[in-house]
């Protein structure tokens, strides 16, 4: 009886937590993030290839001016993504959050995000000349220091806000101007939130006002410094990263999904420090971080969350179970790149103790293992943006501009993760003969 009780008291708090989890997955706001970043994405993994055959490709077989011409082309693109980062995360967020608040104007949420991001930029500028050794202060200009990737928490934090100050003002009938039925919806719309754009928008003006008049600061650069170093310091710490990286993937044990967590409060921080790294590579300078949104995919999720391409390898090499082999042939395609739900939930691995272990833990050895060997000087920190469907090996190398030394610690991780998986995988087979009533 007491073990009885203990095991429904044990189900009963991972169904409680699994139903928080779930509910967090769903809140509006975490929701509408993991939208806008999966938006702005794509034009972050062409700044990625723009740096590769900038850096890499294009000294290959370019040099002199040739090559500086030719490099224009990498430098325009890095200048209408990375560097522009912040100016396109602020609308896509209010967009995402608009759809997901299910308002019926999003574009006029995104038009205000943008006015907002903009009124909360310095109105001078110290700026140091071409050829100058003196600072001289100018105005009237957009810095790519706040409209890249520094500003993207701040963009996230002013597109939130404006949305939502903005939404609540719109729903107040009183304020709405109707012009009736026979003018064009567009322009319908456009008056209908007329009087909520203009008090949304003036009171932003009024915060940048006292900012630059009172604390004598503006608030873009008050998100940066108080808010986004602090969590980035923290979150892309290595600690912080392993700890948030695994229960992430804990959570996807118990049925839910990793970017719950990982999408809203690791990936933009990671980010920020993969377009630095990306931007330090394009200006030949110093990489400043080995943390970013490539190096743990690359090295923490090979094959997918979990690394379970060691698992599949395990499976082929020294399962005899039918069922398990069965699996891991439907799986392997689309585990080269990257997508295993086959296996986490064909396995399965979700609720499955003896497989949960090393689903968690293997991705925290290899995240550290690369760390080590990065810091080491055993291969190059990560500066390229790749599609996270690369399968792995390629990834590695590409990752880090082509270092092969990379791959080799990319291979090392998965060969080990075979042998890490091997027992808890014939834990898992020996518990599911029991409980199929099967000799062992």
């Amino acid at each position: 009886m007491p073990e009885t009780k203990t095991t429904a008291n044990m189900q009963s708090f991972v169904d409680k937590f699994v139903d928080f989890s779930a509910r967090l997955a769903n809140q509006v706001h975490l929701r509408s993030l993991r939208d806008a970043f999966a938006a702005v994405m794509p034009i972050f993994i062409l700044a990625g290839l723009a740096v590769l055959v900038n850096n890499v490709v294009f000294p290959w077989i370019l040099e002199g001016e040739t090559l500086v011409r030719f490099k224009v082309w990498g430098e325009a693109v890095i200048n209408g993504t990375l560097n522009i980062a912040a100016l396109l995360i602020a609308p896509m967020t209010a967009w995402s959050l608009a759809r997901n608040r299910n308002f019926d104007n999003p574009v006029s949420a995104v038009v205000i995000a943008l006015s907002s991001y903009i009124m909360m930029m310095p109105m001078h500028l110290e700026v140091v000349p071409d050829g100058a050794k003196a600072t001289v202060t100018v105005s009237q200009m957009l810095s790519f220091a706040n409209i890249g990737s520094t500003g993207i928490f701040a963009g996230v934090i002013i597109g939130l806000l404006s949305t939502e100050l903005f939404i609540r003002i719109a729903s107040i009938e009183k304020l709405n101007i109707s012009l009736g039925e026979n003018v064009p919806p567009a322009v319908g719309k456009s008056f209908s939130a007329l009087i909520p754009t203009i008090i949304t928008l003036s009171t932003f003006a009024v915060i940048a006002a006292v900012l630059a008049n009172v604390l004598h600061t503006d608030l873009i650069h008050l998100i940066t410094t108080l808010i986004q170093q602090p969590l980035r310091l923290i979150n892309t710490s290595l600690p912080g990263t392993i700890f948030i990286y695994s229960f992430g993937n804990f959570l996807f044990t118990l049925g839910i999904h990793q970017s719950v967590v990982n999408g809203v409060i690791l990936e933009p921080f990671l980010l920020i420090n993969t377009n630095e790294n990306m931007l330090a590579f394009a200006n030949g300078q110093p990489i400043p971080h080995i943390i970013n949104n490539i190096f743990v995919p690359t090295f923490g999720m090979i094959g997918g969350t979990g690394s379970t391409i060691s698992l599949l390898l395990a499976i082929f090499i020294f399962s005899r179970q039918k069922s398990a082999k069965q699996v891991a042939r439907l799986s392997i395609s689309p585990g080269l790149f990257n997508i295993n739900e086959p296996v986490i939930f064909g396995l399965p691995i979700v609720f499955n103790l003896p497989l949960m272990i090393p689903f968690v833990l293997l991705p925290a050895i290899g995240i550290y293992f690369a760390w080590l060997c990065t810091t080491l000087g055993w291969m190059s920190r990560c500066v390229v943006m790749i599609p996270w469907t690369t399968p792995p090996i390629l990834s590695a190398w590409l990752a880090t501009a082509g270092d092969w030394r990379a791959v080799v610690v990319q291979l090392i991780i998965i060969i080990f993760g075979v042998f890490f998986y091997l027992p808890f995988l014939k834990i898992a087979e020996r518990v599911a003969l029991r409980n199929n009533g099967i000799a062992e």
